[in-house]
């Protein structure tokens, strides 16, 4: 089956359930990952939303489609007349109807719940199995059972024939028991363990769900015929394993994030600004650079990443090249300068940190790091860009609610 066939969408899209939609996106995850074969360099592909919950296709080889079933009562059990086998079922059904699910394709059902001995469920397992007793068990459920929630279902399974209903039983996989949510979660660090140091296993697996999350979101809202690829998880993997081991990771949230001066202008790294003359846009870009040098030193400390020791002497450094560049300014400047004079060296300054760029590590080269670390060190006035800053602004330091 073509990629572009499987991103046609059906009349069967899953439940409005947010937690529904969460587990497909973590089960495809985890998923995915158990199938990467660093040994093989053949791609597959990642569907959500089309045929099934999710579907999984590899070069000249049948497609996986998996219906995902998440319970808050996982301890119940996976009845012969459940919705979730009989609605999986129809699925299926319409699927090779319409000739989008071939008789090759391997069709499974996960879930959460467990299920019953002597159940159909029970006889469709991946070992062990007894297609002859459940198809038994399947005719007698579609003929007799009143569930009117199965009603189309159990028409749809009726209308065909004896041969269909054995090779569609042939194809079905029920996975009972499946981990929860929350359970998958830990599954993806269990499956990730080797990748990154143990003290980063929670780093890596919060950005790789991360953007995991987003890429499905894409895929989902736009109802992307794309499908999300092996070879793009891996690259990502690969990306955050290089951020973590030599670098820092750069988190997008953060530098994605708008931010509104409003809530900034009583911070003395803004009234820094101001103190220049600078353009309000300047100022602007200033209060963003704070933001994400302030956020994502933040998280780096909170997850391990770096040393507070480390800070401090990447902060010693940007001190003394400040230093530099302060007094050379100074010395243009002269004695008994005007304000005008004042204001037009302040910017030079200014000038001199909005392209200052000393990475706080070797592969860590994001300009706002290093421009909002001095907005930092500016907010709690240990340097400055106006020759009068400190005269001027300490006043503020002892006004309840303005800066540090």
């Amino acid at each position: 089956m073509t990629g572009s066939t499987a991103g046609t969408n059906t009349a069967f899209g899953a439940g409005d359930s947010a937690l529904g939609y969460l587990y497909q996106i973590r089960m495809a995850l985890l998923t995915a990952l158990r199938r990467i074969n660093p040994a093989d360099d053949d791609d597959f592909s990642i569907f959500l939303e089309t045929l099934d919950d999710v579907v999984f296709e590899k070069t000249g080889t049948p497609l996986e489609l998996f219906q995902l079933k998440h319970h808050s009562n996982a301890q119940a059990n996976l009845t012969d007349a459940s919705p979730d086998i009989w609605k999986s079922l129809r699925v299926w059904i319409e699927g090779r109807k319409s000739g989008t699910v071939t008789p090759l394709d391997r069709l499974v059902l996960i879930t959460t719940q467990m299920v019953g001995k002597g159940s159909i469920a029970s006889k469709l397992l991946a070992m062990n199995r007894d297609e002859d007793a459940a198809l038994t068990a399947l005719r007698n459920v579609a003929q007799t059972s009143v569930n009117v929630e199965n009603a189309a279902a159990y028409t749809a399974f009726k209308a065909l024939s004896s041969e269909e209903q054995k090779a569609l039983v042939a194809s079905v996989v029920i996975a009972p028991n499946q981990p929860n949510i929350e359970q998958v979660g830990e599954d993806i660090r269990h499956e990730v363990r080797f990748t990154v140091r143990r003290d980063h296993v929670e780093s890596f697996v919060s950005r790789l769900e991360g953007w995991w999350f987003t890429q499905c979101l894409r895929h989902l809202v736009g109802k992307s015929k794309e499908p999300l690829r092996c070879s793009a998880l891996q690259a990502q993997m690969d990306d955050l394993r290089h951020q973590l081991v030599s670098a820092l990771p750069v988190d997008d949230d953060i530098f994605e994030h708008e931010v509104e001066i409003s809530s900034y202008e009583s911070e003395l790294f803004v009234h820094q600004a101001r103190l220049t003359g600078a353009h309000h846009s300047r100022v602007l870009a200033a209060v963003r650079d704070y933001y994400r040098a302030f956020e994502q030193r933040s998280r780096w400390v909170r997850e391990h990443l770096i040393l507070v020791g480390d800070l401090e002497k990447y902060e010693r450094t940007l001190h003394e090249e400040w230093e530099i560049s302060f007094a050379q300014a100074l010395d243009d400047l002269g004695p008994g300068a005007a304000e005008e004079e004042q204001q037009k060296m302040a910017r030079a300054v200014f000038k001199w940190v909005e392209s200052a760029c000393l990475p706080i590590r070797k592969n860590v080269d994001h300009p706002s790091i290093c421009r909002g670390s001095l907005h930092m060190m500016a907010n709690e006035l240990r340097i400055g860009w106006h020759p009068e800053f400190e005269a001027r602004l300490r006043h503020l330091l002892a006004i309840p609610g303005v800066a540090a």
